[in-house]
């Protein structure tokens, strides 16, 4: 993990704690980091304006502000274990870490008693796998980095007859298909749509540029996906 990420990474934590506290150990130990470095990202964070305190003392730790964690939610033991199953079955799917921070940040936001009634929910559903299933590869963070603010890629991609080409795509949306997780992006190369299966990207660079924006309807995929389902939110 990267300083950047880590340092974004400290800040949901601390979001998923609020009000309670984290010690610099207990974020170091999460991380991977020694406490020094811990104490180092906490006061450039506090610099850059991220409102953290630190109450010392023997239990002291640091925390984030009220105004930044979310209220307190009314959710059920199964609503909660139901998004954790979503959670659990999206890891190779587009912000599956975003799935999981968002799920630590409800059950930080719950009253107790529904969350310890969603805890031991939990471990009453599994998820069964076999020992011979290939791991699922996860979405690179470039690619979702880039659908997220229209950034363009450069990317070396090995096409379905074995030749490897660099190219400057704008990334539209993240499809899924019969063959797994599909980029649609407009190909700078071709000057048309195309669609780019992420196992066969062998090496993506995430570029300063911003390109125009593109919907789905403007760019129809050429192969793999013949109908968007949509995700709803609602």
């Amino acid at each position: 993990m990267n300083r950047t990420d880590r340092l974004y990474a400290i800040v949901e934590e601390l979001r998923a704690v609020s009000p309670r506290l984290r010690t610099a150990r207990e974020l170091a130990a999460r991380h991977g980091v020694s406490v020094r470095t811990v104490e180092r990202d906490i006061s450039a964070l506090q610099q850059s304006g991220v409102p953290i305190y630190a109450d010392v003392g023997r239990r002291g730790g640091y925390a984030l502000e009220k105004s930044m964690s979310l209220p307190p939610l009314n959710f059920t033991a199964a609503e909660a274990v139901a998004l954790a199953v979503a959670v659990a079955r999206a890891d190779d799917g587009p912000f599956a870490a975003a799935g999981r921070s968002a799920l630590r940040k409800i059950l930080a936001a719950m009253s107790q008693q529904n969350a310890d009634a969603a805890r031991q929910l939990a471990l009453r559903v599994r998820l069964l796998e076999s020992p011979e299933a290939v791991a699922p590869m996860p979405i690179p963070a470039e690619v979702e980095q880039a659908v997220v603010a229209r950034r363009v890629l450069r990317i070396e991609y090995l096409d379905g007859s074995g030749v490897l080409s660099e190219r400057e795509v704008e990334p539209v949306a993240l499809l899924h298909g019969t063959n797994g997780w599909y980029l649609l992006a407009w190909c700078r190369l071709r000057d048309e749509p195309r669609n780019f299966r992420l196992d066969r990207m062998k090496g993506i660079e995430l570029t300063e540029w911003t390109g125009p924006e593109r919907t789905i309807d403007m760019c129809r995929p050429d192969e793999a996906v013949h109908e968007v389902r949509m995700i709803s939110l609602g």
